[in-house]
C-alpha cells in the first residue's frame, strides 16, 4: 500500500509539466538564514509582539542548539576519522598528503571550537534574557540579522564602525 502511494508521488511528479525559473527575487528570509541551513523557519513575529518574547528567545536558543550540536558531531567526525586513517603510510608523498588533510581539518575544527564558544555564550545570554541587544550601544539587534547570525552581539551600526576601526588599525 505504502509503495502504491509512493508509486502514485513519483508518477505525478514525472508528468508534471516543468516549472519556469523563479522571476521574483527571493525574500530576504528565504534561505539565507542559519535558521534554514537546520530545517527551522525563519522567525515570524506576532503583531504587537515585544522584542525577544518567550517564544523569539526559544526560537534562537533552539537554532543555537542545533548548530552546536552540528558543530559536535563534526568534531566526533573528525576525531574517529583521524585515528582510522593515522596508519603510517610507506610512501612519503602519501604520509605527507595525509599530514596536510590532518592539519587543514584541525585548522577549521580550531574555528568551529571557537564558533561553539560563542554559540554557548548567546545561549548563556538567552537564559540571562540578555539575548538580541547591543553590547556597546544596547539597542535591538534586529530579528533578521539575529536569524542571519545568531551569535550576532553588535547592532549593525556598531558592527560597522567596528570594522572601519579594524581597517584603520590593520591599515
Amino acid at each position: 500500500m505504502a509503495n502504491d502511494n509512493l508509486n502514485q508521488v513519483l508518477d505525478d511528479h514525472t508528468d508534471a509539466p516543468k516549472r519556469a525559473p523563479r522571476k521574483t527575487k527571493p525574500k530576504a528570509s528565504e534561505g539565507s538564514s542559519t535558521a534554514s541551513l537546520f530545517g527551522i523557519a525563519p522567525y515570524e513575529p506576532k503583531k504587537n509582539e515585544e522584542y525577544m518574547s518567550e517564544g523569539q528567545l526559544k526560537h534562537f536558543h533552539q537554532i543555537l542548539e542545533a548548530w552546536k550540536a552540528e558543530l559536535m558531531s563534526e568534531v566526533d567526525r573528525t576525531l574517529n576519522t583521524m585515528q582510522d586513517e593515522s596508519t603510517a603510510l610507506p610512501d612519503v608523498n602519501d604520509r605527507a598528503t595525509q599530514e596536510e588533510e590532518f592539519a587543514i581539518e584541525l585548522r577549521t575544527r580550531d574555528r568551529e571550537r571557537k564558533l561553539i564558544r560563542k554559540i554557548e555564550q548567546s545561549l548563556t545570554a538567552i537564559k540571562d534574557e540578555d539575548y538580541g541587544f547591543c553590547e556597546t550601544c544596547g539597542i535591538e539587534i534586529g530579528l533578521r540579522r539575529l536569524e542571519a547570525r545568531p551569535t550576532a552581539t553588535l547592532c549593525i551600526d556598531c558592527k560597522t564602525l567596528a570594522e572601519i576601526k579594524e581597517k584603520q588599525n590593520n591599515g
